[in-house]
């Protein structure tokens, strides 16, 4: 870090300059902030290291290693980017991961630690000294917190560069941010009731062990750019598991996501408005709400819930408000109830609506209420106490937008898309999506959606859908093999947030096995890719895993990927940045399968 500096991140899309916030982050993050956090991943990461040790050694006790991983899931989720922004929040991590590394040097480890682990990087002369530090800080303002953020500067991204190297620590940040990712999914899913602790928990302990700087095995060496590179890319496959897991929780609880056209307009009476991904929170609300005359809206990445049969039998489940996270100031501002936060993205809320806005689980905000063990009581009590939408809303128009194309219903219709392909009535499949952002370049999505042929069909998920998505796109007719009657299929299919890109995977895979091929290159489909956040890194190692290539990105390529690696990426997967000041250009070149 500069002298000058107050902070360093480039972990998000839209890093001041293109290079790393330095004075506060973009989204809003203090230097103090992004100081816990860093000192809260370093912790994280010696944990692993510890964790790891005590798994090679066979000296494991399963419940304690249960609590580590937990622990691990909802501190690194709680760092990306517009998920917490709590100085004290940070601190209770900190004095979590403190007692549970002490659990397992003495359950696990009997107090004895080889050379190799020994002399990891310290930010204390002791753990006794680093302990009263934390014992010491009950505010964001005191001496000991103060302290805490010193440590933090002391073991960031700049400090780091000059321990590894630039290069080698640029890929670094890369896994961790892709590690991230799988954190955030790997917490969902477990949310769901699904977990795969033996490939995902056990492979995010020995990456996070890597960057403590410690071989988990002996043959991954942490300061080799190439075995970086090629955990990044297991850290993708890995990926591939967790949102499956996901898919499956999703299906088990909620039941099978089917076409749905969801009403966008309020209407009059008491309301709560739910945004993030999480829909057990949701589903939560709904029951707590039942009979109470509270009308509940989804927002941002939760619009999908209305696909899925469970929820949406819920009649107070009404419609969804509004559009993308980067909107919420002015839409939070004008919705006349309580809002919920359940994950990312919340930023800084404004005075007009502080009151009424609450976060739950790795969610923070300073100043925001918390609900925890979603008991929604506060929620609903603050819904009721508000004025709640007009009657002179029943007078308005009626707007909706179509979801819940998940990849089952599409699969149910496989026969008759291998047919309309084969027939030449589909030329193209373009998958549109990921998160979107504030960047006027932004646009592009939008843009190159409107400009396809006629002939193409469009998946889109994530927030970014909301670019398009209430444009009508038409149809395509062609014809149902089995019947010879004529078919009119969509030309957008929203397949869900942005973790069903799983969906879409799955849907690509039977499409490349009914055309006799495994090999998704060879298929009639483009990946257009807006990325944001750590969820969309992981996605993006995940594509990379699977070998795709002629994916195309924006509207910035990551600041943290260096020169040399991005060079690898575009030789070996043809990865290509969007052209924002020319989408027809890009489009021309789709058509041509480039």
């Amino acid at each position: 870090m500069n002298r000058s500096d107050k902070m360093f991140c480039f972990q998000c899309e839209q890093t001041q300059n293109g290079t790393g916030c330095t004075t506060v982050g973009v989204c809003g993050k203090t230097p103090s902030v992004a100081a816990l956090q860093d000192l809260t991943i370093y912790q994280t990461r010696q944990l692993c290291a510890l964790a790891t040790l005590a798994k090679r050694q066979g000296s494991v006790v399963p419940s304690l290693m249960e609590k580590v991983d937990d622990f691990v899931l909802r501190a690194m989720y709680s760092t990306l980017t517009n998920v917490n922004f709590d100085e004290l929040r940070f601190v209770e991590f900190l004095k979590e991961g403190s007692e549970l590394t002490q659990q397992v040097k003495k359950e696990m480890l009997g107090g004895k630690i080889p050379q190799e682990f020994s002399e990891l990087l310290t930010v204390t002369e002791t753990d006794a000294q680093f302990d009263a530090i934390l014992s010491q800080a009950t505010s964001a303002t005191d001496e000991a917190t103060g302290k805490l953020i010193d440590m933090g500067k002391s073991v960031g991204v700049q400090p780091h560069h000059k321990h590894y190297g630039a290069d080698t620590n640029a890929l670094r940040e890369l896994l961790q941010y892709g590690l991230k990712g799988l954190c955030a999914y790997t917490k969902e899913a477990s949310l769901l009731g699904k977990n795969d602790a033996a490939v995902v928990n056990e492979f995010i302990r020995t990456a996070m062990c890597t960057l403590a700087g410690v071989s988990p095995d002996g043959k991954v060496d942490p300061y080799n750019a190439n075995d970086i590179i090629g955990m990044a890319l297991k850290c993708g496959e890995v990926n591939v598991r967790t949102m499956q897991l996901m898919d499956e929780g999703a299906f088990e609880r909620f039941g099978q996501m089917a076409p749905n056209n969801v009403r966008t307009t309020p209407l009059p009476g008491k309301s709560i408005l739910v945004s993030g991904h999480d829909m057990g929170d949701l589903l939560a609300i709904l029951k707590q709400t039942e009979g109470k005359g509270i009308n509940v809206y989804t927002h941002g990445e939760l619009l999908p819930a209305h696909g899925y049969p469970e929820l949406r039998k819920f009649k107070h489940l009404v419609g969804n408000y509004g559009g993308a996270w980067q909107q919420q100031k002015i839409e939070f501002s004008n919705f006349k109830g309580a809002i919920v936060m359940t994950t990312n993205c919340i930023i800084e809320p404004r005075k007009q609506y502080k009151d009424r806005i609450f976060t739950t689980s790795v969610v923070g905000w300073p100043g925001v209420t918390h609900i925890k063990n979603r008991d929604f009581s506060a929620v609903i009590e603050k819904a009721l106490a508000t004025e709640g939408f007009p009657e002179s809303f029943a007078n308005e128009k009626v707007e909706h937008v179509t979801t819940g194309f998940g990849h089952r219903t599409v699969l149910s219709l496989a026969d008759v898309i291998v047919n309309a392909v084969k027939r030449g009535d589909i030329k193209r499949f373009h998958l549109i999506g990921g998160c979107d952002g504030t960047e006027g370049e932004r646009s592009y999505y939008k843009n190159i959606a409107t400009s396809l042929p006629k002939d193409n069909v469009i998946l889109t998920l994530g927030c970014a859908k909301y670019r398009f998505n209430k444009i009508d796109f038409g149809t395509i007719t062609t014809q149902d093999p089995k019947t010879n009657s004529d078919v009119a299929l969509p030309r957008l299919l929203d397949v869900g947030q942005c973790n069903d890109a799983y969906g879409a995977v799955v849907i690509a895979s039977a499409l490349a096995e009914a055309f006799g091929t495994k090999d998704l290159n060879q298929l009639p489909l483009n990946f257009v890719i807006s990325w944001f956040e750590q969820k969309a890194v992981v996605i993006f190692l995940t594509m990379l895993h699977l070998g795709l290539k002629n994916v195309r990105i924006g509207p910035n390529l990551p600041a943290f990927i260096p020169p040399s690696t991005l060079q690898f990426l575009v030789e070996t997967f043809k990865l290509h940045p969007i052209n924002a000041k020319d989408p027809v250009a890009d489009m021309e070149m789709m058509q041509k399968g480039l």
